[in-house]
Formats: structure tokens, sequence, C-alpha cells
């Protein structure tokens, strides 16, 4: 198992060094890789409100993240144009989930040769994947083969209001080849309660990821603030630092119980 990790925005820098030692001793104590995760713009939030502190500022944050702790960078993309100065910082490309049919932009990013991380959209089925990592393998064919595409569960729109996450799924993109990554907060988010705020229910994430783990993932995707309720974005679901250890530590035990016993997903 491997951690994709950091608060969901750039707010500021001591923020971001912060969540970053913390879990860098962490992962290192536990023996578990980590990709220091934060985002400089957040283009798709639900309102006219923060969206985070801008790329040249938040590249260089990111790279000082890289430089003091020897972390690998995800970040998100969000136009093509991006996607040439965010892979001179970051060593893997996020497409956020309401992107994932980009043509331009899933193609700018494999065009990179860094790695691409694609969210599977709230809207499409598992198997509707297919396209992405098809479109990325067009530009670069030996994507899948080298381990360079990416995809990750974040929950599937369910009426108004609701995600459900379809444990199946899991199974179902494993079969392009893929490393396969549950985003453990994201999919309990509340989107459009008609507040202008999305909302959440962190309480539920560790179960989540218990079940996701039992079923056999590669990676956990968790976002994780010191204080997420006075966060820009995604208050309600981020994890508090402070509890991050316990739960990583239960998610580690069901990782290491599954790959034993030879069960996992393949």
């Amino acid at each position: 198992m491997f951690l994709i990790a950091g608060p969901c925005a750039i707010e500021t820098r001591d923020c971001v060094m912060q969540t970053a030692d913390v879990l860098s001793e962490l992962c290192r104590k536990e023996g578990i890789t980590l990709y220091y995760k934060s985002s400089f713009d957040k283009a798709n939030r639900t309102s006219c409100s923060a969206r985070g502190i801008g790329m040249d500022k938040g590249l260089r944050i990111l790279q000082e993240v890289k430089e003091t702790f020897g972390l690998p960078i995800l970040t998100d993309v969000h136009e093509s144009w991006q996607c040439k100065p965010v892979a001179e910082v970051a060593d893997v490309l996020q497409i956020p989930a309401f992107l994932c049919r980009q043509t331009d932009l899933l193609q700018a990013a494999a065009n990179t040769g860094k790695t691409v991380n694609v969210k599977k959209g709230q809207f499409l089925a598992p198997w509707d994947m297919r396209g992405a990592v098809a479109k990325i393998c067009e530009v670069q064919p030996d994507a899948v083969k080298t381990g360079k595409v990416w995809l990750t569960e974040r929950g599937s729109s369910f009426g108004y209001g609701r995600l459900v996450v379809d444990m199946t799924s899991l199974v179902e993109m494993r079969a392009f080849g893929c490393p396969i990554i549950f985003d453990a907060t994201h999919s309990v988010q509340q989107p459009g309660n008609g507040s202008g705020v999305t909302g959440g229910n962190r309480e539920m994430v560790p179960v989540l990821m218990r079940a996701a783990l039992a079923v056999g993932v590669d990676g956990i995707f968790a976002e994780v603030h010191p204080d997420p309720d006075n966060a820009i974005s995604d208050a309600a679901n981020q994890l508090r630092l402070a509890d991050i250890e316990r739960i990583l530590t239960e998610a580690l035990a069901i990782d290491n119980a599954i790959k034993e016993l030879n069960i996992s997903a393949k």
C-alpha cells in the first residue's frame, strides 16, 4: 500500500510544511511510500470561494516539500498548458474527476512523461475509464506496462447530495492493468447541498478505507489537514492530522492481512 496524502488545497506554507513533516515521519516509521498531495488551485469549487494560492507560489512550496523531506509530489492540473510547468516539480500529475474525459488534458499530462493519476468521474461507470487509459496510451504507449497511469475511485453520484462507493469498481478497473487507488476522503463528500459549500462526513473515511483495502488496492488517497474544520475546501471530509497515525495503523493491519491471505483483487 502506498499513500497519497496532504491538505486539499495549499493554503499557507506553514500548513503544508507541518503536514509534510508529520506524514513523512509517520510513513518512514511504518515503511509506507508517501506521495505528498496538495492543490495550488481548486478550479472546480461549488461556488466562487477561495481557490488556493495559485500555481507559481504553490509550485515553489511543493518544491520546498520535495527538497526538505525527499517526498515525491502529486498535484492537480486543470488545463493543458499547466502540465509542462507542473511536471517540473510534480512526479505525478492528477486529473480531477470532473475532467477525466478531457482528451487534450489527459494527453498533455501524458506527454510530460510523468505518471498520470486519473480520478474516475462521479458520472462514469468503472469500465468507461478504459477510454481515459486508451487516450493516455496514444501518446505514451507503454504507460500501462511501466505503471505510469493510475486510476482512482472516488465515489459515484447517487441522486442529489450523496456519493456512494461501489467496491466492485475497484475490481473492474483492475482489469485494465493499472495501479488502483481508493480516494477515501472525497468518497464521503456530500455535494450539492444548496449551501454553496460541499458537505461530508469524515467519520466514515476509515470505514470505507478498510472496505477498499479488504477488496485490494495499491494505494490510498486521503486528504489530511491540521485544522480541517477551518480549511478553505473540503472542511467536512478531510482527516485531522492528529488522527492519521491511528487510522493508518488500522489500514496497514488490514492491508497486510489481505496480502498475506493472497485474496486481494488481481
